[in-house]
């Protein structure tokens, strides 16, 4: 295959002397998955036909099972999906411009794995939840009841004091369940949470070793919170929240 036909996919960057397991795997669109290797760093690639890969779920399978398996023998920085570069050589100077970057990010997350930690609000009418648990909102709410003439202003208001309470709440539930887990020395990085009902979306790096006693700290973290929460972790993931990789892009994409 010649580089003009497709590209140099990137699954992962890894020390260059450690033993990747990466033999005999199969990348995406059934490529060989092979190293390239400078200095002592490499990256774990295939060959890919397309410049350009639509996130499919086929592809992303792929992308996902070369990772899995390269966390079973080494420490990984994971790519994002869908890094393609020009060429095998253009991987390989990029490698070599970063060096030093690499071993610094490598060695931050040598042995540790990713888990993610939700938690939600569970209540079918979350505004209802609120005007029962906050005074003020309900004070608000009945002010209005049985009125023709309540002003959008008014609505308006109603609508502000609910996503100010909201908020503050997000805040208070969120830093009382990560002081528990930075107590165990987890690392966190907080991701936007999605939906009204979201209170929190944590990525949390911890130590392999670490993950059977996960469990039992999210239980911990959950302890004074009601029926109307739900806490929910998955993982472990390769600690795609604690690194950076960035490679040559494709002619197409490259900047």
């Amino acid at each position: 295959m010649s580089a003009q036909a497709g590209g140099t996919y990137l699954y992962a960057v890894l020390a260059g002397g450690e033993a990747a397991g990466e033999t005999g795997l199969t990348g995406i669109e059934g490529g060989e998955v092979y190293r390239i290797t400078a200095g002592d760093i490499s990256a774990v690639v295939s060959r890919v036909g397309r410049a350009r890969l639509r996130p499919e779920r086929k592809h992303l399978l792929a992308h996902q099972a070369v990772l899995r398996r390269l966390m079973e023998h080494t420490t990984v920085l994971p790519a994002a999906f869908g890094l393609v570069a020009r060429s095998d050589e253009a991987v390989r100077g990029r490698l070599l411009e970063n060096q030093e970057l690499f071993r610094e990010q490598l060695g931050h997350v040598a042995g540790k794995v990713e888990m993610g930690l939700k938690v939600r609000w569970s209540t079918p009418n979350l505004f209802d939840y609120f005007v029962a648990t906050h005074p003020e909102l309900g004070a608000a709410r009945d002010r209005m009841k049985g009125r023709n003439d309540v002003s959008r202003e008014e609505l308006i208001a109603v609508g502000k004091l609910f996503e100010n309470l909201r908020e503050a709440d997000r805040q208070a539930h969120s830093e009382r369940v990560a002081a528990v887990l930075r107590e165990r020395g987890i690392e966190l990085k907080w991701n936007t949470t999605r939906g009204e009902s979201e209170v929190m979306n944590l990525s949390c790096l911890l130590p392999r070793e670490g993950l059977g006693a996960f469990e039992k700290l999210v239980e911990a973290a959950a302890e004074g919170f009601d029926e109307h929460f739900t806490f929910e972790f998955n993982g472990p993931w390769a600690p795609h929240s604690f690194t950076e990789l960035k490679l040559p892009a494709t002619p197409a994409q490259e900047c």
